[in-house]
């Protein structure tokens, strides 16, 4: 290990201990009782058997957009995530899942593998080192970095240029994407656009279209539903509610029945009545999603009317959804730039745009990457 690996473990180290405390009592909760424990305590976290196809991911866009390539490979694959929703979503396509150790353990966490596939920012030192250490090809796919972060990047370009040392190729979202990587250090960038775009949605159309409009507020965070709701009247249609996370189902609920109160509107949830006769529905189930934007007129994507930085904007405008978001879509540009005709609006102005629905266009795709060049890459070193 060079000095910068021994100096790099060390401050990691006394991270881990200064953190032991927060660990024990946040694994003591239900949202994190199986993750961290893996992760920051190996539980049941047992390595990847050798000479696999190892693919890392953080949350479930990302292992949603890995899928394709996973299922090539399905036989070899190795899958890491980090979060509690891109777990889930890995264990769609395989067993073999783990969650990441945190980089002290990994020096003698990683096995053998052929390759290491790594989506995005996903940018851990010692996972590229160590993994090439014993042997892997890596790569870096779907690569990007937004406006937002570039400086940040910039304030620790020392560490990324050490990261990138060990990454053999890198496949960047867009032009811009390959000149920011490549003055962080980056090597061997190929522009080949957004792989997430190479996998579009399927559904089994299992709901059926309404004959009012249908207002989906899809992925809101705390706050953003009684914005929305507050927005709202019955003249403009259905209104589907769909949290991004699904520990705050009751808190929404809650929200919406106080909404009701004085006003002539009706309401249910989808666990409970599954259907959409109501005027306001709050849809409290995973996985349905898409079959949701399949009926949808209108989308008014969440994560952007606080400063989240925006969700994928790419499944409303392949049902050609007219799409609504706030202006915080800096984790999302990248998306946004794949889609034609969407309206980003102040907070103000939602109640607006909702009341002349039928003026706005509907949205569409633009473009679409591949992943043949990743393909190419992985076979080439199995």
């Amino acid at each position: 290990m060079s000095l910068f690996s021994i100096f790099y473990y060390f401050i990691l180290s006394i991270v881990y201990i200064l953190a032991l405390p927060y660990l024990l009592y946040k694994s003591r909760t239900s949202k994190y009782k199986v993750a961290i424990p893996a992760k920051f305590f190996l539980k049941q976290n047992k390595r990847f058997n050798e000479n696999g196809i190892w693919f890392h991911s953080c949350s479930m866009g990302e292992t949603k957009a890995l899928k394709p390539l996973i299922d090539i490979y399905l036989e070899k694959a190795n899958i890491s995530v980090i979060t509690n929703t891109g777990y889930e979503e890995a264990k769609k396509s395989t067993s073999n899942v783990r969650y990441l150790p945190f980089e002290i353990f990994l020096p003698f966490w990683i096995t053998k593998q052929k390759v290491l596939v790594v989506m995005e920012a996903e940018l851990w030192y010692m996972l590229f080192l160590c993994a090439k250490a014993k042997g892997a090809k890596t790569f870096l796919i779907n690569a990007r970095i937004s406006d937002k972060s570039y400086n940040s990047y910039k304030r620790l370009s020392f560490l990324y240029k050490k990261i990138f040392e060990n990454i053999d190729k890198v496949f960047a979202q867009s032009q811009i994407d390959k000149e920011r990587l490549e003055s962080l250090g980056a090597k061997n960038v190929e522009v080949i656009g957004n792989i997430k775009l190479a996998q579009l949605p399927k559904v089994n159309n299992i709901f059926e279209k309404l004959d009012v409009n249908v207002i989906t507020a899809a992925s809101t965070h705390e706050k953003e539903e009684e914005l929305i709701l507050k927005a709202y009247n019955k003249s403009q249609g259905k209104l589907l509610i769909v949290p991004r996370h699904p520990e705050r189902f009751e808190k929404v609920d809650k929200l919406i029945k106080n909404f009701i109160k004085d006003k002539k509107l009706t309401y249910n949830r989808f666990s409970t009545k599954q259907d959409f006769k109501a005027d306001i529905i709050l849809v409290d189930k995973m996985g349905i999603l898409n079959e949701i934007f399949a009926i949808s007129n209108i989308v008014i994507l969440g994560g952007a009317f606080e400063k989240i930085g925006g969700h994928n904007p790419i499944e409303p405008a392949y049902f050609g959804c007219k799409i609504i978001s706030g202006k915080n879509i800096f984790n999302q540009k990248s998306l946004f730039e794949c889609v034609k005709n969407y309206y980003l609006i102040e907070n103000k102005q939602i109640g607006e745009y909702l009341n002349k629905l039928d003026t706005l266009e509907k949205a569409e795709l633009k473009k679409i990457g591949s992943i043949e060049p990743i393909i190419k890459e992985i076979n080439g070193n199995l």
